[in-house]
């Protein structure tokens, strides 16, 4: 990483910011709102790389010398079905319901932005839940609110200790943010 340049999480999320802190990272975070809309022919890795990349061109007109901007998409799909952040219990509670007993993906697309350069990539994530029952999801959407989360849940959160059997890849990725692609990518960038 070149330690010369400033670095910018365009995100809110704390795991995000606990990731890229615990990877050794100097960072600024900036955040703009930006439409988190897509066009509906993409399709699982597609959707979570146009959002980082859609969230990155926010940025675009106040890129200086020297600052990368770092925005990132974490997406769940059951299936060919995107399951994005839930707007209430009735709709979170759906969500999970469906999660239930299966496995299913999580994509994380991140795009790393400097004036003169833009890369995005994506990590995929399967992730196996247990079947949960109905008392189980109400517990944790009352007591966690996860209604910030793709999905309706967060794999750090009960629901992820207690319901997720196993994954395959990345656990970070699960998290919001495939530090160890971060890691490579920003040596090349």
């Amino acid at each position: 990483m070149n330690l010369t340049k400033t670095y910018i999480l365009a995100s809110n999320s704390p795991r995000r910011k606990e990731l890229l802190t615990n990877l050794g990272l100097p960072f600024e975070v900036r955040v703009k709102e930006v439409d988190e809309n897509y066009p509906p022919e993409l399709i699982r890795a597609e959707v979570a790389e146009y959002l980082a990349a859609h969230k990155a061109s926010a940025y675009q007109e106040d890129l200086q010398e020297n600052v990368v901007i770092i925005t990132a998409d974490t997406i769940v799909c059951l299936e060919e079905k995107v399951l994005n952040k839930p707007i209430d219990h009735a709709q979170a509670t759906r969500m999970l319901t469906m999660l239930s007993g299966r496995s299913h993906e999580v994509y994380t697309g991140v795009c790393l932005l400097s004036k003169d350069k833009s890369v995005v990539f994506h990590d995929v994530t399967t992730v196996y839940f247990r079947d949960l029952t109905r008392d189980e999801i109400d517990l944790y959407i009352n007591q966690y609110k996860p209604f910030d989360k793709a999905g309706s849940y967060g794999a750090q959160d009960w629901l992820g200790l207690v319901g997720i059997e196993r994954i395959e890849g990345s656990y970070f990725n699960v998290m919001g943010l495939p530090v160890h692609r971060v890691y490579e990518e920003l040596l090349k960038f």
